[in-house]
């Protein structure tokens, strides 16, 4: 049984100056700022602080100098928690909470005192938005409607994947205890293009070209996300031919580039000039 003598390292018959010397002699030495990442440190400060709850305590400590409590402060008779659950380095609540602010303010400033939160922060809230398949490419600002009937702007990153998570500082619900906001977290949903597909940050896309243009070569828009650029088709383009658009990816660094498949299409089926070339007439 843990014996909070023996842990504060005093006689049972020590003065409450005694203990509370005790008590700021060993945080002194065990106080986990000192000891930052030292689980080991931090489980002996629980212990201390523990003893120190019971034995800084004149009602607690004639209960355990009784018999009536235990070594964590549990009524004899009863399973006890250890002193994980009463801990004031995880900032548990309890009737001892005068000392050790005293104490440990005393010893390391007030932003030593046992780990108290304060002001907690608001909760976030949680969206899911669509996009266009541009903005994801090209990167946008867009004014966004919120399930709460609020709009926010929203800068859209590009490169943005369906799944991702845009993080909107203090636009989520305040704080009950005068705290920061909360933060908006949205999660995207980028929709799918009926024009382009995305391989990383390279985008891919058909293009149809006129026979005439195909033989002879000429000039054709094309259409990017981020606007139409002319295409340069060479004499002699066959379908399947694939031509590269550089730069007119998914606008990172370095941005991707836009491959374009060439598809050659008959403008007038019926054309009697091509059918007889066809024809060989």
């Amino acid at each position: 049984m843990l014996d909070p003598y023996s842990i504060l390292g005093v006689s049972r018959s020590a003065s409450e100056a005694d203990i509370k010397k005790a008590f700021r002699t060993k945080a002194k030495t065990l106080h986990p700022d000192q000891h930052p990442g030292d689980k080991a440190k931090e489980e002996d400060f629980k212990r201390l602080n523990g003893a120190f709850e019971i034995l800084g305590d004149p009602e607690k400590r004639a209960k355990f100098d009784r018999g009536e409590i235990d070594g964590d402060g549990n009524p004899k008779g009863f399973g006890g928690g250890g002193f994980a659950g009463s801990g004031r380095w995880e900032g548990g609540a309890g009737a001892q909470g005068d000392p050790f602010e005293d104490i440990l303010s005393g010893m390391f400033g007030s932003g030593a005192r046992r780990r108290n939160p304060g002001p907690q922060k608001g909760r976030d809230v949680r969206y899911r938005v669509e996009i266009a398949f541009e903005d994801a490419v090209t990167g946008a600002r867009r004014r966004m409607a919120m399930a709460d009937g609020s709009a926010l702007d929203v800068n859209i990153p590009a490169g943005m994947i369906s799944g991702q998570t845009l993080r909107l500082k203090s636009q989520g619900q305040p704080s009950p205890s005068g705290g920061p906001p909360g933060d908006a977290l949205l999660e995207v949903d980028v929709l799918a293009s009926t024009i382009w597909t995305r391989e990383g940050k390279d985008l891919r896309m058909a293009l149809s070209v006129d026979l005439r243009t195909a033989i002879l070569g000429g000039t054709v828009d094309v259409r990017t996300p981020s606007g139409p650029v002319s295409l340069k088709i060479p004499a002699g383009t066959n379908t399947g031919a694939q031509l590269r658009l550089k730069g007119k990816g998914v606008q990172v660094a370095p941005p991707g580039d836009l491959y374009v498949r060439i598809e050659i299409v008959l403008s007038d089926p019926r054309d009697d000039g091509l059918r007889r070339w066809a024809e060989g007439r």
